[in-house]
């Protein structure tokens, strides 16, 4: 019995292993890590900034572009190798933060890329145009507001139709207005954070899927605050605790047509949500020190996390939400 327990454990911490080192090839090939001359290891508490983040507001829904520093989406550091050649990838909230980082990731992988946003987001989304065109794959640019079912179905027809196919589909935009009290969210912010979050996904969804093939990917962003609600984030963490159960459940739906569906769920990223409220006013500099690590994450630090779940690596991989919040905890 106790050499059946110690292989036991060695076939999962085997596993485990081999699951990290599927999340971050590209991570490695960028840091030089892993190599046999010696790993050239950073300290995750002070990879990025650890300062506080200057006071800054913009009028919603912000550009990347005009934030103080400029988020991290990787543009100059992601290492493509490969992990995604011919794929068809749509992405809601292409234009900046998490979405932004990984459609960067997902054409230097060999993708195709479409990503949607709001014509405010104009400036951002050409940035990443640029940047999908550089790295050699089709760059599909569709604005639109997703608040309504009638463009989500048109948002996915002209994905699929001018990428050729549709095979990823990562549900990521999302408002986010802070609120100390619930007296404070009027009707009108409540419509819009579970019209943008929640009701968008299932359109998205619901318009994707008949045009997917087994071995395609739906993954939709969720939160912390899918498990630990903000009490100032009150209608966002609703939709956010949505999103998980929305995952879960589709995943039971689509397993049967061979189609995978995962969420990850971010802690504090630095990203235009924050300054476009998603803080209380005076509360920036703050923001991400309340995590083990100390700092706020860079929408770079997810990239890997949704080529991995978009890979056929990820092949048995299911109904899962992945965390990535500074030592938080969960999920």
């Amino acid at each position: 019995m106790a050499d059946e327990g110690a292989s036991r454990r060695t076939v999962l911490g085997g596993a485990a292993l081999g699951l990290a080192a599927a999340a971050a090839p590209s991570v490695y090939a960028q840091s030089g890590a892993g190599g046999a001359g010696g790993a050239l290891l950073k300290d995750p508490k002070t990879k990025y900034r650890t300062e506080p983040f200057p006071e800054q507001r913009q009028p919603w829904p912000a550009l990347a572009s005009k934030m103080n520093p400029r988020p991290d989406h990787g543009e100059t550091s992601y290492k493509g190798s490969g992990r995604l050649a011919g794929r068809k990838a749509l992405l809601t909230g292409g234009d900046s933060g998490i979405g932004r980082a990984a459609a960067i990731a997902f054409a230097r992988e060999g993708a195709d890329v479409a990503i949607n946003y709001l014509p405010q987001e104009e400036a951002d989304a050409r940035e990443v145009v640029d940047i999908i065109k550089e790295a050699g794959r089709k760059a599909v640019a569709i604005p639109g507001d997703i608040r309504t079912s009638a463009f989500c179905s048109k948002l996915v027809q002209r994905a699929h139709s001018q990428l050729g196919g549709l095979d990823i589909l990562v549900n990521n935009a999302a408002y986010q207005q802070s609120k100390a009290s619930i007296e404070e969210i009027s009707d009108e912010q409540f419509d819009q954070t579970l019209k943008t979050n929640i009701y968008a996904m299932f359109w998205i969804s619901k318009a994707a899927i008949p045009l997917m093939q087994p071995g395609s990917v739906i993954i939709n962003t969720a939160s912390v605050n899918s498990y630990d609600p903000g009490e100032e984030l009150l209608d966002y963490a609703s939709t956010k605790g949505a999103i998980l159960i929305f995952t879960k459940g589709l995943a039971k739906q689509l397993a049967k047509k061979g189609i995978r569906v995962n969420a990850v769920a971010p802690g504090p990223i630095w990203t235009p949500l924050q300054v476009a409220g998603g803080q209380l006013p005076g509360q920036l500099g703050q923001f991400g020190k309340e995590t083990p690590l100390g700092r706020a994450g860079q929408p770079a630090e997810l990239a890997p996390l949704y080529v991995t779940l978009a890979s056929d690596e990820s092949s048995f991989t299911t109904g899962t939400v992945f965390g990535a919040n500074g030592g938080k905890g969960n999920p």
